[in-house]
């Protein structure tokens, strides 16, 4: 046990690293990308492309969430390094996944056909259509080659793989983009042109399952491991309504009323990066966790399974409080700053930009009970959850959209959230954990006393004006003590013995590293 402890920690720190790199790669090029298009191209047609990558998204649902269901089908066999019953789930797993390829083919000729008719009147009929195909070719590349062995490496808590190979394409994505528009290349060349790379990463992870794994290509497909797929459906419609519902809203409104614009998606899509990119740096300290708690599971270490996450549960709560609250503080100065010199659209939006961080931060501190769940493999046990989830945020977001515009999404959006993660808590409390549901509750109330109070602190220390990136960073630094600093307090004060385990563990983790 103690080996396999070692081993799990050291991929996990692999994981953690590669990934939180990733995400530092993925956010810097995610404000890149659309700003060199909205200043080169317009609002308009980042509106545009952000609606058309969302609608194509749409073909996950068809997936019906094996992805997750397969990697808890396979921590079994890899800890028992049973290659035939792996190779059987591998094999299904392909079958299934390139039957998806070709959906995704026909689903995205159709919305090549139709689309341009939920828009405005501003492209006229192929220009949209050809785009649509354009950025679809990518993600048919995905489902046909790389899905399954992607997959695998995270199940096998080799997530580091999959991180260096999408870190290498948004950076070669980022400098095609600057490249494209530079030269004044259409819209049209320069999709195309980042298509193509992202068809790269698929062969390449392709190539190196290949060679890294003795998997018998003649076994028989394990149809019994994607027997929860409909379960696994429920999640993955929570999951993809809760991120592209607000986009699609938003798109069809501006269709069927003139008090709405196609630009309100990129108002949207700007906020969004801000949010969902802090939301993929946190999701950093879970990368890996999965894996391992389905391992630890697997093996029946209930008890290092209970204290494993008590403590991964605590430091990530403390760094989704410390990232948010910087988030409350920080998003509007940034968004003026980002978007100084476009004046087609209001992209200040302060009431919007305070709701959609709520809704994120609800959505980030669900990731500990998500994470366990699903290792578990409790899909059909949670489904209804994730349908209610999908359910509240169309209904009130629908609702609310006519009343108070793109407020009115990101309040549905806010309700969705809290109501899931707060029935994931739940959850994992009275099945999995079996313990007081009022551990969640302390973490909750501390995470909101400690924004409270940050946010109030920094509003009364004199600060820098921001009207540049550097007087933003000078600003960013100074907010970031302050909330780190009232974070550290609040824990001392009422989670010491988890604050000291958290640093004992991390010493004796270094240490250990440090002996070998």
């Amino acid at each position: 046990i103690k080996g396999g402890e070692t081993m799990r920690s050291k991929k996990a720190l692999m994981n953690t690293v590669t990934s939180l790199l990733l995400q530092f790669v993925t956010v810097i090029s995610g404000f890149i990308v659309p700003r060199i298009i909205i200043g080169t191209y317009g609002s308009d047609v980042n509106g545009l492309t952000a609606s058309i990558t969302q609608f194509l998204g749409y073909i996950a649902l068809f997936e019906a969430g094996v992805a997750g269901v397969v990697r808890a089908a396979m921590y079994k066999p890899l800890a028992d390094k049973n290659t035939t019953k792996l190779s059987g789930i591998v094999r299904a797993t392909e079958n299934f996944f390139r039957k998806i390829a070709f959906i995704f083919v026909g689903y995205m000729l159709v919305l090549a056909a139709v689309f341009p008719i939920l828009v405005n009147n501003s492209f006229d009929w192929l220009f949209t259509a050809s785009l649509v195909v354009i950025i679809g070719i990518s993600t048919f590349a995905q489902y046909y080659f790389g899905m399954t062995y992607t997959v695998l490496i995270h199940a096998d808590q080799r997530r580091y793989v999959a991180s260096y190979l999408q870190i290498f394409t948004i950076i070669l994505n980022a400098i095609l983009v600057v490249v494209f528009a530079h030269f004044g290349a259409s819209i049209h060349w320069l999709k195309l042109g980042t298509a193509s790379v992202y068809v790269l990463r698929p062969i390449v992870l392709n190539l190196y399952v290949k060679r890294r794994y003795t998997l018998d290509k003649s076994a028989k497909p394990d149809k019994e491991a994607i027997k929860q797929r409909w379960d696994g459906l429920g999640h993955h419609i929570a999951y993809f309504v809760n991120l592209n519902a607000d986009v699609v809203i938003l798109t069809l409104v501006s269709k069927i009323s003139s008090a709405f614009s196609i630009a309100e998606v990129s108002v949207y899509t700007v906020y969004h990066a801000v949010v969902y990119g802090i939301v993929n740096i946190t999701g950093s300290f879970s990368t890996g966790m999965e894996a391992g708690f389905g391992n630890m599971i697997a093996k029946g270490e209930k008890e290092n399974l209970n204290k494993k996450f008590a403590l991964y549960e605590f430091i990530y709560y403390t760094v989704v409080t410390v990232m948010f609250t910087c988030a409350g503080i920080l998003i509007l100065p940034f968004v003026r700053v980002y978007t100084a010199g476009i004046n087609d659209v209001e992209y200040i939006r302060p009431v919007f930009a305070y709701i959609i961080v709520c809704a994120y931060a609800a959505y980030a501190l669900r990731s500990p009970y998500n994470t366990l769940t699903l290792a578990a493999g409790h899909y059909k046990q949670t489904r209804n959850g994730a349908f209610a989830e999908a359910g509240i945020n169309v209904v009130v977001s629908v609702i609310c959209v006519f009343i108070w515009g793109i407020v009115g999404v990101a309040i549905g959006t806010l309700a969705a959230m809290v109501f899931r993660t707060v029935q994931y808590a739940w959850y994992l409390s009275k099945n999995i954990l079996e313990r007081s549901f009022t551990v969640f509750i302390k973490r909750v109330v501390m995470a909101v006393a400690v924004s409270a109070i940050s946010i109030l602190t920094v509003y009364f220390v004199p600060k820098v004006a921001v009207n540049s990136y550097a007087t933003w960073a000078m600003f960013a630094v100074e907010a970031a003590v302050i909330v780190v600093a009232i974070t550290i307090i609040f824990n001392l004060l009422f989670a010491k013995k988890e604050l000291f385990d958290t640093i004992k563990y991390i010493k004796t983790t270094f240490l250990k590293r440090r002996k070998k």
